[in-house]
């Protein structure tokens, strides 16, 4: 495989795992907005991404080894759909008349792992960029 294939591969792991990252963060930073300009509390936003085959360059470039290998692709941005959360606390301003308020249906303790998982698979990527750059360098330098 020629460095400049794993420094293509490796970016396109990158990108995927910075928008994970950016979502999660997202995701609990507005956990417990119970006002958005939509309406109603914050919906969290799952991320789905999907194995695509890879780009002709790069195909080409990795021959038969190329039927299988696949890289990481965004597909979409969508809403979660599951329920809001419910809690009796009439003092509060957003309270319906019943004293219910409801709070957005993002999971704290899944978002996190989400973001360990993100973080491990972001620097997964980065070590291969690191490693090929220093395969580039040490191949200079026996060409010297």
């Amino acid at each position: 495989m020629k460095l400049l294939t794993a420094f293509r591969l490796a970016s396109t792991g990158l990108s995927v795992q910075r928008t994970r990252l950016n979502v999660t963060a997202m995701n609990l930073a507005n956990a417990h907005v119970t006002r958005t300009l939509e309406g109603g509390p914050y919906r969290a936003k799952n991320l789905i991404v999907q194995a695509a085959p890879l780009t002709p360059e790069l195909a080409d470039k990795l021959g038969e080894l190329a039927d299988k290998l696949e890289t990481p692709k965004v597909i979409a941005l969508v809403d979660d759909q599951s329920p809001f959360k419910e809690v009796y606390d009439p003092a509060h301003p957003d309270a319906d008349e019943r004293g219910i308020v409801r709070y957005p249906n993002v999971d704290v303790l899944t978002e996190m792992v989400d973001l360990l998982a993100a973080s491990r698979a972001y620097e997964a990527n980065l070590s291969v960029v690191t490693v090929t750059k220093n395969l580039a360098l040490k191949t200079l330098e026996i060409l010297k």
